[in-house]
């Protein structure tokens, strides 16, 4: 699960709603899927998954996981690729990587575009983009970057270079080949045989959309026994221009991307936003089905999103079977933005429970 993006749950929070509420074979369903805590930790208990996230990095960063290689895999496709030297990005990266690691980078970014687009990328060339996209920018050695924000939030250029005039620092030269076998072998190091078989086999099965979570026309009425997702928090994550770089090393269109994601200001538009969503999970929901929907506490605690949730379930015709609030321990990450634990909410799941009754 060690792949980062923007406001993401620990998979101990879908796991205790797997364990407690459903069986193998069972089938889970997360429409705001991120980076696919929730379809990987179903797919490891032997779940059918279906995952949806109108933002095309998330299909990215889940469903290599899915279908995880041997690292020998991943090392023998490594030294195949040819790493030449290639001239600058179009856009000016200078602030974050050496000469020689952009160079790196920018013939990666081509290969496995060729490879897309001549119908040849195979489950390595997936994984091995998901490791570099998750290794463009960071705050250790361990990323292909300079010293920067961390993994899930990329600086623009122009706070990069501030960020390198205040530290004094500029790009040191990394090995791209070498930080994505090491990510690999790190993300492999505790997986077993039987938990891989479990992934694959769950893989083969797998529904992965890009579309909106109000609307999931490929899932069939009744066919879901367990929802576990988080929706976007009002405006408080920009996952358009956080995610700038990643869209760029993959191709996505930035822009496209502002337009389609569900990003509202106030209460009343995010209201009729998860309105509709709720009328689709309760489309897709089997009789008995549970949802798990994780929101927060925003704009300095003032708004507890789950106090708004609860009428929004009610009124699509589910039950509400309780609200669990989960007080997290102290995370590195809040310790980065210098948030104290529980402070701020960042530490705090609110999770509405709702049933679809008979």
């Amino acid at each position: 699960h060690a792949i980062s993006y923007r406001a993401c749950f620990k998979p101990q929070l879908p796991r205790f709603f797997i364990e407690t509420l459903t069986h193998p074979g069972d089938t889970m369903y997360d429409p705001f899927m991120g980076r696919g805590t929730t379809i990987v930790e179903g797919a490891l208990f032997g779940r059918k998954v279906i995952g949806n996230d109108i933002h095309p990095l998330s299909k990215i960063l889940t469903q290599p996981r899915l279908h995880p290689p041997s690292v020998e895999q991943v090392g023998r496709r490594l030294a195949h690729i040819r790493i030449g030297k290639r001239s600058s990005a179009s856009s000016d990266l200078s602030m974050f990587y050496h000469p020689r690691t952009e160079s790196e980078i920018l013939s990666l970014r081509c290969y496995l575009e060729r490879r897309e687009a001549a119908g040849r990328e195979d489950h390595i060339d997936r994984w091995i983009r998901m490791v570099a996209t998750n290794r463009l920018t960071g705050h250790s050695k361990g990323f292909f970057s300079v010293y920067t924000l961390p993994p899930n939030q990329a600086a623009s250029r122009e706070n990069q270079r501030k960020i390198n005039k205040a530290r004094r620092q500029k790009p040191e030269y990394r090995n791209v080949k070498e930080l994505i076998l090491r990510k690999t072998k790190s993300l492999l190091r505790n997986v077993t045989d039987d938990q891989i078989e479990r992934l694959s086999a769950a893989g083969e099965s797998a529904m992965l959309l890009t579309a909106g979570a109000w609307h999931a026309g490929l899932i069939r009425n009744d066919s879901v026994d367990l929802v576990v997702t988080s929706p976007p928090f009002l405006d408080t994550v920009n996952y358009a221009k956080d995610n700038w770089l990643r869209c760029w090393f993959n191709h996505i269109d930035l822009k496209d991307v502002e337009k389609r994601l569900t990003v509202v200001r106030s209460v009343g538009a995010w209201t009729l936003a998860m309105e509709k969503v709720f009328h689709e999970l309760h489309r897709v929901v089997r009789p008995d089905g549970v949802v798990a929907f994780e929101v927060g506490e925003v704009r300095k605690r003032n708004l507890r999103l789950d106090e708004i949730v609860v009428p929004i379930g009610l009124k699509a015709g589910f039950r509400c079977a309780g609200i669990l609030i989960n007080k997290q321990r102290f995370t590195k990450t809040s310790h980065i933005w210098g948030v104290g634990n529980n402070r701020a909410g960042t530490n705090t799941n609110r999770i509405v429970v709702f049933q679809k009754p008979h």
